[in-house]
């Protein structure tokens, strides 16, 4: 489970990200980053109703990037926030697919 601190929860904060950060897409996930002048990392997850109308797998493909991201924490650089949105045929994916599509990611953005 990601810690309290590393979620990124309220509203003004999706909207920054939304409004400032820059963006970076594979196949089907898209990540957005902006710094947040704090000392750690803030992660949020955003999976809609296109990718699985179910919210058993919603939550599933949510708990995953959770756990990705917990367990690369330590080699993110500190000081930024980030949107993790997932995008339709992405819970056809297993776990190892998953967690290498999420690594690329983080290393197109610089974040690793």
């Amino acid at each position: 489970m990601l810690s309290q601190i590393n979620r990124l929860r309220k509203k003004k904060d999706f909207e920054k990200l939304f409004k400032e950060g820059k963006s970076f897409k594979s196949t089907f996930l898209v990540l957005k980053a902006v710094k947040n002048n704090l000392k750690e990392n803030r992660f949020g997850f955003i999976v809609s109703k296109k990718v699985s109308k179910k919210a058993i797998l919603r939550n599933k493909i949510k708990r995953n990037l959770r756990d990705i991201v917990r367990q690369n924490i330590k080699d993110i650089k500190s000081g930024v926030d980030v949107v993790l949105i997932v995008l339709p045929d992405f819970g056809k994916k297993n776990f190892s697919e998953i967690k290498e599509i999420l690594n690329n990611l983080l290393k197109k953005a610089g974040l690793i």
